[in-house]
C-alpha cells in the first residue's frame, strides 16, 4: 500500500497533464487514521464521478461493540453516521474549482426509513468501518487541476473523516439513543407474532405527512389514539411501557369517510415493514415484515403464474394455473399479485380499494343474479379472504370507502374519523345483518403452484458488459429491457432499485440455469445476502449507491421482467 504522501506526490507530477493521466491515481493509499481508496477514476470531467472509500479501523474508529452486535443496531449505526458525513460533505462539495462535476463530493442521502446501505457498512465482527462515496476530479476543462484535488484529498476529506468516522466525534448517549430505539423497534417487531398480531401503531404517533413530495411528519397533525377496545401495551427494553392500537391477526377493516384518514393509516403501515428515524413520527409503528401491498396493475406483463384460485374457466379456454400475458388487466394483474406475494411469504395482505379493481374485490348481489357464478370467470377476493386466513394463515388488513359486503367477513372493523380511529365492529356487524350476502359456496382453493423454472439467458453469459440504469423510483432497465416497478409501492428509495438491477443481473449469470426454480433461487440468494451482504451479488465491487431491499421487492422484480426473465412451465 502506498503512502498519503505518494498520492499527493503523484498528483503534482501529473497536474496540467491530459485528464486520462488521473487513472494512474488508482489504488490505495495509507492516511494517519485511515485509507483512502480510489477504485474507479472517471474519464473526463463531465463524466460521473470517480468512486473513492475511506476505510478506518475498528480499533481507530472505536465505536464500542455493544453498538453494533446486533443487525438492527448495526444498520440503525451506520443509518446515524452516514447522515452525518452527507451533511458534512455537503459543505465542501463544489468548494473546489474547474470544469464540469469537478468538486463534486456526494454520498447517500436517506430518507425516513432507516435501511441497510452500502454507502455506509460496518463489519459486525471487528467494526472496521467502510464509507463509499463520489468525488468529482477538477480540470480546466480537460487539463487536470491536481492542486484542487489536492485540496478535497487533503484538506476537506480529513476534516469530514475526523468529524464523522471516529467514536469520539459523538456524544456517548446519542449514539446509545440511536440504537436502543433501533432495539426497541426490532423488539416490537418480535412480539408481533408471539401476541397475534399483524401491526402496532403507537399512541401520539404522527401518521401524515408533510405534503405529497416531502415523507416529513406534518407540523401540527392529529397524534394518534387507539381505540380503547384494540389497545395493547408493550414493554420495551429501554423506552419501557408503551401503549398503542394491536392489529390483531385476520381480516380487519379499515372504513370511514373521504378525508378521514383511512389511506393516510394504510401508508403507514404498508411502510412499517421498515424502521424510522427518531423524528418522524412513524418511530413505532411497525408492521409485520413481510407484509405486501396488493393492488391492480393494468399493462404488467405476467410470467406463468397460478391464478386459479381467483381466475378459471375463461371462455378461450387459456390455462389459468400456468398464465401468460404481456398486457395484463386489473383484475388478472391483482390476482397475480396476490399470488405472487404468496410465493414471497407474505404474510400480511395491505389493500386499499381505491386502487383495487373492483371485479376483482367484490360482486354484489344484483350482479350475481344478472351474471351468474358460471358465466363469471372472476372469483372475488371476498370469497377467498377468510380462507386465505383459516387455511393459509394470511391476514388482510382493508381500506374500504364504498363496499360494505367485507363487513361480514371481516374479524375487526375500525372506523377512522378526524384521523383517529374507533372500533365498530359489533356495530357494523348488527347493521350488515340487515344486507346478508348471497349464499354461494365455492370449493377451497387449493395452494397455487410455484414452481416456475427460469430458462437461461445466454445474453447475460456470453456479455459481461450487462447495462444496467435506473430511472428514478420508476423503472430499471437491464440491457434495454425495462423492468416497471412505480406501483410496487413499498420500494422507498432509488438505492433499492440499484440494488435490484445488480440481484437481477446476477442471478441471470449465477442462478438461473433452466433448472433452478424461482422461488428456490430466490431463496438461496437471500440466504447468501444475509451472510455476505451486498458482497452477495456484486462480486468484489460493490458501489456505494444500494440500499437492500427485501426478499419480498426481489420476487416483485423478477415477476415484472418482460423478456428478461423467460419462465417455462
Amino acid at each position: 500500500m502506498k503512502s498519503a504522501t505518494d498520492l499527493r506526490t503523484l498528483l503534482r507530477q501529473i497536474d496540467h497533464k491530459g485528464y486520462p493521466a488521473y487513472k494512474d491515481t488508482k489504488g490505495s493509499y495509507q492516511f494517519e487514521r485511515y485509507v483512502l481508496s480510489i477504485d474507479h477514476v472517471q474519464g473526463d470531467p463531465f463524466a460521473a464521478p470517480s468512486k473513492v472509500r475511506i476505510l478506518v479501523g475498528g480499533k481507530q474508529a472505536g465505536f464500542d461493540a455493544a453498538l453494533y452486535d446486533t443487525p438492527c443496531k448495526r444498520i440503525a449505526l451506520q443509518d446515524y453516521i452516514l447522515r452525518k458525513v452527507a451533511g458534512t460533505i455537503k459543505e465542501y462539495s463544489f468548494q473546489a474549482k474547474g470544469s464540469g462535476k469537478s468538486g463534486l463530493l456526494g454520498i447517500s442521502h436517506p430518507g425516513q426509513e432507516i435501511l441497510n446501505r452500502s454507502a455506509c457498512v460496518i463489519d459486525g465482527t471487528n467494526g472496521n468501518l467502510t464509507i463509499r462515496m463520489e468525488v468529482g476530479f477538477p480540470a480546466n476543462g480537460r487539463t487536470i487541476n491536481s492542486r484542487e484535488l489536492e485540496k478535497i484529498l487533503f484538506d476537506f476529506l480529513p476534516v469530514c473523516v475526523r468529524q464523522t468516522l471516529f467514536a469520539q466525534a459523538y456524544r456517548k448517549e446519542e449514539l446509545i439513543r440511536i440504537v436502543n430505539l433501533a432495539e426497541d423497534q426490532q423488539y416490537i417487531r418480535e412480539q408481533l407474532p408471539r401476541l397475534g398480531l399483524a401491526a402496532f401503531v403507537a399512541n401520539g404517533a404522527v401518521l401524515p405527512r408533510k405534503s405529497g413530495v416531502s415523507m416529513l411528519p406534518m407540523k401540527d397533525a392529529v397524534a394518534f389514539q387507539s381505540p380503547a377496545s384494540m389497545e395493547v401495551e408493550l414493554k420495551l427494553p429501554h423506552h419501557g411501557s408503551i401503549r398503542g392500537m394491536g392489529i390483531r391477526r385476520g381480516v380487519t377493516l379499515i372504513v370511514g369517510g373521504g378525508y378521514h384518514g383511512k389511506s393516510t393509516l394504510l401508508k403507514a403501515l404498508e411502510l412499517g415493514v421498515y424502521n424510522h428515524v427518531a423524528g418522524d413520527g412513524r418511530e413505532y409503528v411497525i408492521t409485520d415484515d413481510t407484509a405486501v401491498k396488493l393492488r391492480a396493475e393494468d399493462g404488467r406483463s405476467i410470467q406463468k403464474a397460478d391464478i386459479s384460485m381467483f381466475i378459471r374457466n375463461l371462455p378461450n379456454g387459456r390455462d389459468t394455473s400456468s398464465f401468460f400475458t404481456e398486457d395484463a388487466s386489473g383484475s388478472t394483474s391483482q390476482a397475480a399479485n396476490t399470488v405472487e406475494a404468496m410465493e414471497a411469504g407474505a404474510g400480511v395482505f395491505l389493500i386499499d380499494e381505491d386502487t383495487s379493481a373492483t371485479n376483482f374485490m367484490i360482486r354484489d348481489e344484483l350482479m350475481q343474479r344478472v351474471v351468474n357464478r358460471e358465466s363469471e370467470p372472476i372469483i372475488p377476493f371476498i370469497d377467498r379472504v377468510r380462507e386465505l386466513y383459516e387455511k393459509h394463515g394470511i391476514s388482510t388488513i382493508l381500506v374500504a370507502g364504498s363496499c360494505g359486503s367485507y363487513f361480514h367477513k371481516a374479524d375487526c372493523i375500525v372506523q377512522m374519523k378526524s384521523y383517529q380511529p374507533r372500533e365498530i365492529t359489533a356495530f357494523a356487524k348488527k347493521e350488515a345483518e340487515k344486507f346478508p350476502l348471497a349464499i354461494d359456496q365455492l370449493p377451497q382453493a387449493e395452494l397455487p403452484s410455484f414452481c416456475r423454472i427460469v430458462k437461461k439467458d445466454e445474453a447475460f453469459l456470453r456479455d459481461d458488459r450487462i447495462k444496467i440504469k435506473v430511472m428514478g423510483r420508476d423503472s430499471i432497465s437491464i440491457n434495454k429491457e425495462a423492468i416497471d416497478l412505480r406501483l410496487v409501492e413499498q420500494l422507498v428509495d432509488t438505492e433499492q432499485l440499484n440494488a435490484l438491477g445488480q440481484i437481477v443481473k446476477w442471478m441471470k449469470q449465477h442462478y438461473f440455469n433452466g433448472t433452478a426454480p424461482l422461488g428456490k433461487a430466490v431463496e438461496l440468494l437471500y440466504q447468501k445476502i444475509e451472510k455476505d451482504g451486498f458482497e452477495a451479488f456484486c462480486g468484489g465491487g460493490v458501489p456505494g449507491n444500494l440500499a437492500m431491499p427485501r426478499k419480498q421487492e426481489i420476487y416483485e422484480t423478477l415477476n415484472r421482467c418482460r423478456g428478461l426473465v423467460r419462465i417455462i412451465p
